[in-house]
């Protein structure tokens, strides 16, 4: 037995007065690391693939989605929750990330891209030599180009 609630309906009401915001929405997302790249993955429910697009523009990445509805003629709404939004994300990449290899795959919903650390970013091995001494061999140290790991930083 269905019971009416007028607090329901006034929550609804307040929601979508409160949302007057209609331009591009964010999308939800995680970013890890993994070993020598990194893996974006963001919920994008109910979107097309086709209208997923995803810009490299130096060090900014910048994805966009779009989901549409579809309204046959005749059509009577008895309940309209979902509604045509566009999503909009962006993230400065930073140095040391390689921009070239970046992929992305849209799978059940999520959307998941792998952006690699570059070879330059990455720890290598540095032999030293020593010209001082006879008996004084090379030596294998570890070193990094820069201190700091890249990472991506959301704007």
């Amino acid at each position: 037995m269905a019971t009416y609630d007028p607090f329901r309906d006034f929550d609804r009401l307040a929601s979508s007065l409160m949302e007057g915001r209609r331009g591009p929405r964010r999308m939800p997302m995680d970013l890890y690391r993994d070993g020598d790249h990194y893996v974006l993955t963001a919920d994008m429910p109910g979107i097309d693939p086709g209208s997923v697009d995803i810009d490299v523009d130096g060090q900014l990445l910048t994805i966009r989605a779009e989901r549409s509805l579809t309204t046959g003629e005749g059509v009577k709404w008895i309940t309209r929750e979902r509604e045509a939004v566009s999503f909009l994300r962006q993230l400065n990449l930073g140095q040391g990330i390689d921009t070239d290899s970046i992929t992305a795959d849209y799978s059940n919903g999520v959307l998941s891209v792998t952006i690699p650390v570059s070879e330059k970013a990455k720890p290598r091995k540095i032999e030293v030599r020593s010209s001082a001494g006879a008996g004084a061999g090379a030596q294998t140290i570890t070193a990094q180009e820069s201190r700091e790991e890249p990472q991506p930083i959301e704007q």
